[in-house]
């Protein structure tokens, strides 16, 4: 079986002189060695001064709307997983939907503003499938109307723009290690501030806002993340640059490969070093992409509709407001296998049979 993604593992026993490293020093978790060398490697990597390892992508995304202490509405894209709205809702503020651009599938800047309203603390931005956003006018937006940025970077690792890692933009940006992405320590994510005074909050709300053994300063969450996470990432983190130059070769092969007389994806940002990290392709109707999908399954290969549905449609969102263009590439949109090691061949296989169901 092809699956649309594959866990890159590294060297078992590298990874196993960590463990016994855990073990000889019975130190599992709350701000471990590991964990503090980590972060350290994660900043110098990315060149930020400050980044906390968290427990996974979404709880990252919760302690920065918390941080900023964001409340009523919070504009945000509908084309996104569906962690980016629920961490919203869940720390009690209400999404509201600016539809996509067509070409780059990130949230329309120019439709950010008729969305604002006096009820409006911030703007939280998808780098969809690791493509940024439209920066400068988020920010100038934010700029004039006194909002709050957050970039839900969940696919950015290792993307730069402007010679600048990606995830150094806005007041706060979030990122994912989860197992299917680019960089992951199983599970895991990252906050990456661009406000010192931040800091001490931060590391606070990761940790229940336990200062010491018996002062709790304000709700803290559990945002911690193990020793044995923390390990993984330092043995992945130096095998990035191979990680994505192997995904750019499979990348590379998708691009010369498929009939895009028919097919479209995504237009990269300019000034942008990218990742890889994702292989979208939009069908002509939604008909087709499910005749694909039905072939591909024949053939035991397994793509993902990466994003389905568009977040605006769910029945629990506070406000159904309709966003066109993101319902309609969201029906139309699979992201095809890509991992490091996929062979040639069965990137040529999974071609031949997308090309050969393209028609009614």
């Amino acid at each position: 079986m092809i699956n649309v993604t594959k866990t890159f593992l590294p060297d078992q026993e590298e990874y196993l002189q960590y463990v016994r490293g855990i073990w000889e020093r019975g130190y599992l978790t709350n701000n471990g060695p590991l964990l503090q060398q980590l972060e350290g490697q994660l900043k110098a990597y990315l060149d930020v001064d400050h980044l906390y390892f968290c427990g996974n992508g979404t709880i990252v995304l919760q302690i920065a709307i918390k941080a900023l202490e964001l409340k009523g509405e919070i504009i945000t894209t509908p084309f996104s997983y569906v962690a980016t709205s629920n961490a919203i809702l869940w720390e009690n503020c209400t999404p509201v939907f600016v539809d996509i651009d067509a070409a780059t599938f990130n949230i329309d800047a120019e439709l950010i503003e008729a969305a604002i309203t006096p009820a409006t603390s911030a703007i939280l931005a998808t780098h969809v499938y690791g493509n940024p956003c439209d920066i400068e006018a988020i920010e100038a937006i934010a700029k004039r109307h006194n909002l709050k940025v957050i970039y839900d970077a969940a696919h950015a690792f290792g993307v730069t723009y402007k010679g600048k890692s990606l995830l150094s933009y806005g007041d706060l940006s979030t990122c994912s290690f989860h197992a299917t992405k680019v960089f992951h320590t199983i599970e895991g994510g990252a906050l990456i501030s661009n406000h010192p005074e931040l800091d001490r909050k931060l590391h606070l709300l990761r940790a229940f806002g336990h200062q010491g053994d018996e002062h709790y300063e304000f709700a803290g969450i559990n945002g911690k993340n193990s020793e044995f996470h923390a390990a993984m990432g330092l043995v992945n983190l130096p095998q990035v640059p191979a990680i994505i130059q192997a995904r750019k070769e499979v990348f590379d092969a998708y691009d010369s490969l498929l009939n895009w007389d028919i097919l479209f994806k995504p237009t990269l940002s300019t000034d942008i070093e990218y990742n890889y990290a994702y292989y979208p392709v939009v069908f002509p109707s939604e008909a087709i992409m499910f005749k694909v999908m039905e072939a591909l399954k024949v053939e035991e290969i397994i793509p993902r509709r990466y994003f389905y549905p568009s977040l605006n449609t769910l029945s629990f969102m506070p406000r159904q407001i309709a966003c066109p263009v993101s319902e309609d590439i969201a029906a139309r949109v699979l992201s095809l296998p890509l991992y490091v090691g996929l062979p040639y061949e069965d990137i040529e296989r999974i071609s031949r049979i997308i090309n050969g169901h393209l028609s009614p």
